[in-house]
């Protein structure tokens, strides 16, 4: 039989450009399909952050001891291991090189913006020069490099499969495109609320409080397809949301640091600035599933952007929540609720009173002490929560930021049935791929190395097995 193409690839973001250039670089006539009308999807959106381990910026940067074995453990521990471990390993041992390969490329990543972007003790989180736009335009141009044809404002409908059930192409308007074999690097579904219902209910229960941050083209058609052909699901009910108090709908990842939060119980649970990675995660473990920021009338009158927003604000880029103006905005509408004494704001709005005195009280001795006895907030952070009047506001883990139930696949993102036989012909990377990303997201940048790690091995194991000879570099 002959071929329009050895490989194509739907979706053109940072998975998809990954799968498409490696599979060139292997030898493999390439398409790449892309339904917006610019390549790179949810990752230009992105911070740009790629976590791995271990990298020349990780040396560069003073860090010479961390490891792959070091990297999977927390992976997995922080995953309770209800994730694939041979498909994470995979990740861990793939992740170093991905971004070697990304520097190579010329995305250029400073020592001095490593961090460590979840809860492990050393610095993963590698912060690209220009955030996710910077790395989509340098695997945009190195595409346009290649001969790799390429459709944008495209959208497929279904794969196309022989008599055998085998994914031999796609169909693009109506016409079937031949190929031998097909990769799906889709994104996610949080643009699709009856998916959102199915397959991620965590984050659809919050009903118009819930919104995406991901591209607009991500909404599961990839994962819809993927079945139709009988592909296998795995991971319900996983993703990563980020809180928000639902005053706009604007991302703000980093919350000031004077912000006390108090479950219904009255007590705080967590440092306030923890990392985004686990901070969803720990909201929703509580009881009702979100909980409240409290704030006195000293706080609202001096509330000033957080640093690290500063300057986009003051630019219009974005619009920031926790600002006099915006939360005075938000008093009005009842988004913030105000009150003369602590006793009154928690019954209010349902928080056990006399716990959440005691609270207030120990937090603002800890403030006087210069020492958050907790939680060890930054203590330069805090402002006491004395001046009536008083003012709370609700919580919850309601922006998606990526939804992690998708296709079933093992380590080479074969895609596989119920049975786990792989489908033939058929190949996923992205977040598009279940069982990679788990109930934790384990630091900023998981996402990202997702995609660009398995978009990589799919693009080469998809032109090897499509007979394509490799006569350049590869995974």
């Amino acid at each position: 039989m002959t071929f329009d193409y050895d490989v194509i690839v739907i979706g053109g973001g940072g998975a998809g450009m990954a799968a498409a250039i490696t599979a060139h670089d292997s030898g493999a006539r390439v398409a790449l399909l892309e339904a917006a009308e610019q390549l790179g999807g949810s990752t230009t959106l992105s911070g740009g952050v790629v976590y791995g381990a271990p990298t020349s910026v990780q040396r560069a940067a003073g860090i010479e001891d961390d490891s792959v074995d070091a990297m999977f453990e927390y992976y997995m521990t922080l995953n309770q291991h209800k994730v694939e471990p041979g498909i994470v390993r995979r990740l861990c041992e793939l992740s170093g090189p991905a971004i070697e390969w990304l520097i190579q490329l010329g995305v250029k990543f400073d020592p001095a913006e490593l961090y460590a972007s979840g809860v492990e003790s050393v610095a993963r989180g590698h912060k690209a020069a220009g955030n996710g736009a910077a790395i989509t335009e340098v695997l945009d141009r190195e595409v346009s490099r290649r001969e790799i044809d390429v459709s944008r404002a495209c959208r497929v409908t279904s794969l196309h499969t022989d008599e055998n059930g085998s994914v031999c192409g796609v169909v693009l308007d109506g016409e079937i495109v031949s190929a031998r074999n097909v990769i799906i690097a889709t994104g996610g579904f949080g643009h699709n609320k009856l998916l959102l219902n199915r397959h991620y209910p965590e984050a659809a229960q919050h009903g118009d409080w819930t919104w995406a941050i991901t591209a607009k083209t991500c909404t599961g058609d990839g994962l819809l397809m993927g079945q139709e052909a009988g592909a296998d699901i795995a991971g319900h009910n996983r993703g990563l949301l980020l809180t928000t108090p639902g005053f706009y709908r604007d991302l703000e990842v980093f919350v000031p640091g004077w912000l006390v939060y108090v479950n219904r119980e009255g007590r705080r649970f967590i440092d306030e600035t923890t990392e985004y990675a686990v901070m969803s995660g720990v909201v929703k473990d509580q009881l009702g599933g979100s909980v409240f920021a409290v704030f006195d009338e000293t706080a609202r009158a001096t509330a000033e952007p957080e640093p690290r927003y500063a300057d986009a604000h003051k630019a219009g880029i974005i619009t920031l929540n926790w600002v006099t103006d915006k939360i005075d905005e938000q008093i009005a509408k009842g988004k913030v609720v105000k009150a003369d004494t602590l006793p009154e704001l928690a019954s209010l709005v349902g928080i056990e009173s006399d716990t959440l005195e005691t609270t207030i009280a120990r937090y603002n001795s800890d403030y006087e002490k210069g020492e958050d006895s907790k939680f060890r907030k930054d203590a330069s952070l805090m402002k006491p929560v004395l001046q009536a009047p008083f003012y709370a506001s609700e919580i919850r883990p309601a922006i998606v930021c990526l939804t992690s139930t998708g296709l079933r696949v093992d380590e080479d993102m074969h895609v596989l049935d119920s049975a786990d036989q792989p489908i033939k012909g058929l190949f996923s990377a992205g977040e598009v791929s279940g069982g990679v990303l788990g109930d934790r997201y384990i630091g900023g940048g998981n996402s990202i190395a997702n995609a660009i790690v398995f978009g990589r091995v799919a693009g080469e194991q998809a032109a090897r097995e499509a007979g394509a000879t490799a006569n350049r570099e590869t995974v």
